[in-house]
């Protein structure tokens, strides 16, 4: 049975990649995000299993739904939830930070994957056979922000309570749940990251960052494992990123 999997923030970045690496390996994959375009870009280089491209708001809760209806409605099931859609706020100081900015970024980042896995939970819990695996993107922000990331970090923060709950909740129901806290992926929305991010010492300098493939393939290690078996945290991280040690 060709497995299926819904892939939110399919239109770039480390979604695209994800996206990509699952189709290579005959899985039949849900372009989820909110631009058409990016996704049809996504599918036009897939190769391997069949792509339905479906534009979605993670943070409407109708579109959300609308999302997982066509998902069953095409594919019958739904194996892989992989929760990747985000976005983050301009930096700067607490007292300037905005409620629209702090709202958006909790809206996407927080409130989308709830959403996601409140269908995907309906989902799972009535296909025959039952059950299924969530992976939620965490960050590195998980564990440390930032300077100037309140709204991203807090977000981030709170995935992790997500999965913790998610995946003790999904156990009688066979829904595995981990998460992948990623570092310094090169992708479009990085870049800046090889120009220059803020220190913790308030300087400003270059990290190293990694192929976003290695991404791609430690989600499809995670995706891979048997029900009975799951990678509960996972940190994939440019090696040399100044996130072990003080500063």
């Amino acid at each position: 049975m060709t497995k299926v999997a819904i892939i939110t923030g399919a239109g770039s970045g480390i979604g695209r990649a994800v996206s990509l690496a699952l189709l290579k390996s005959d899985w039949n994959v849900v372009l989820a995000g909110r631009r058409a375009e990016p996704l049809a870009e996504t599918a036009a280089q897939a190769a391997g299993g069949e792509s339905l491209v479906h534009p979605t708001d993670v943070a409407d809760p109708d579109s959300v739904d609308a999302l997982f209806a066509a998902t069953e409605d095409r594919f019958g099931r739904l194996d892989l939830l992989f929760n990747n859609a985000g976005t983050g706020a301009p930096p700067g100081p607490i007292e300037d930070h905005s409620i629209e900015h702090w709202r958006r970024v909790v809206d996407v980042n927080l409130t989308g994957a709830f959403l996601c896995t409140r269908a995907a939970f309906r989902l799972m819990k009535s296909q025959d056979p039952r059950g299924g695996r969530i992976i939620n993107n965490g960050s590195i922000s998980a564990h440390a922000p930032r300077p100037g990331s309140i709204a991203y970090t807090a977000t981030k923060h709170a995935i992790t309570g997500l999965t913790r709950s998610t995946s003790l909740d999904g156990r009688a129901f066979d829904i595995a749940c981990g998460q992948i806290d990623i570092g310094n992926a090169a992708t479009d929305m990085t870049r800046a990251i090889a120009r220059g991010v803020p220190q913790a010492d308030g300087s400003l300098k270059a990290e190293a960052t990694m192929d976003v493939q290695a991404v791609a393939d430690a989600v499809l290690y995670m995706a891979g494992l048997p029900l009975s078996a799951n990678v509960q945290f996972m940190t994939v991280m440019a090696t040399q990123m100044p996130f072990i040690g003080r500063g």
